[in-house]
């Protein structure tokens, strides 16, 4: 059974970014879902949950996609990268 995000959880920002930054560079390579999730050896189903930010990867699969879109994983978080929020004192 596959576990989907409800209506009603609140998505974490920093995996819907990820999700959309991989959606992005995929389509800027031509890949669809299923031939992108063929290529990283990670089922097409997986590669959507991940596209909408449903899921938490294990760094091997972060890896493995980050090395299908052909990036440096250096470059890949580059569009992750966002102004750090300051600390807040209690």
């Amino acid at each position: 059974m596959v576990n989907r995000v409800s209506a009603t959880r609140k998505k974490v920002p920093e995996l819907v970014l990820f999700g959309e930054a991989v959606r992005q560079r995929r389509k800027e390579l031509g890949y669809s879902q299923e031939a992108f999730g063929d290529a990283c050896e990670i089922d097409r189903s997986y590669i959507g949950g991940i596209e909408r930010g449903e899921h938490n990867l294990a760094l091997i699969n972060i890896l493995k996609i980050i090395a299908t879109l052909e990036m440096q994983p250096s470059e890949f978080f580059q569009a992750l990268d966002r102004p750090r929020k300051k600390l807040r004192s209690n």
